[in-house]
């Protein structure tokens, strides 16, 4: 019965005493174990046990900022406090858009990687030192990939950037602000 597929997606619910209520196993659940599902890939929606409302997002905020404060942080003070500046900014959506794709492709990287990897160490678990000694052995094909996802991210950003001036030429072309015509 292996072959039988997980429900398409598990649904917490989450009570005004802030406890989290995981409908598929009927038992309450921690924070800790969401970070768990998410870890595991297990697709969830956590929702407000009265309204409905999709809290799903805000739980794993909360998950992040737990992270970020008990472990090693991933973002510096620096980069938090850029994005929070975007909050409200014209660039939004597209910063959002553009830091999505970025992780998407830093995620491909790293599972073609890791699965070259495992294929080269017979299927053992990683340790600390065998990783030290395949990144030392891997290390021209690492700055490879890390000069590929560089390329990527500067074309997303590129990109994002040429949208943003044909929008604004959209927007404000028919206003005379001074600008001389495009020569074409």
């Amino acid at each position: 019965m292996s072959s039988v597929k997980k429900s398409t997606e598990r649904l917490i619910k989450k009570y005004p005493n802030r406890r989290l209520y995981d409908t598929q196993t009927s038992s309450y659940i921690t924070l800790s174990d969401v970070k768990q599902l998410v870890l595991d890939a297990d697709e969830f929606t956590v929702v407000d046990a009265k309204t409905n409302e999709d809290l799903t997002r805000s739980i794993l905020l909360q998950i992040i900022l737990e992270e970020e404060a008990h472990g090693v942080p991933m973002f510096s003070s620096g980069v938090l406090s850029q994005i929070i500046r975007y909050y409200g900014h014209a660039m939004q959506g597209m910063m959002g858009s553009y830091l999505e794709k970025n992780v998407q492709a830093f995620t491909d990287i790293q599972n073609k990687f890791v699965g070259s990897a495992t294929g080269a160490m017979e299927g053992k678990p990683f340790s600390t030192e065998m990783w030290t000694q395949f990144m030392n052995i891997q290390g021209p094909m690492m700055q490879g990939m890390m000069n590929n996802y560089i390329d990527q991210s500067k074309n997303l950003f590129l990109q994002m950037q040429e949208q943003m001036q044909s929008q604004s030429k959209a927007m404000f072309g028919a206003f005379p602000f001074g600008v001389p015509p495009e020569k074409k």
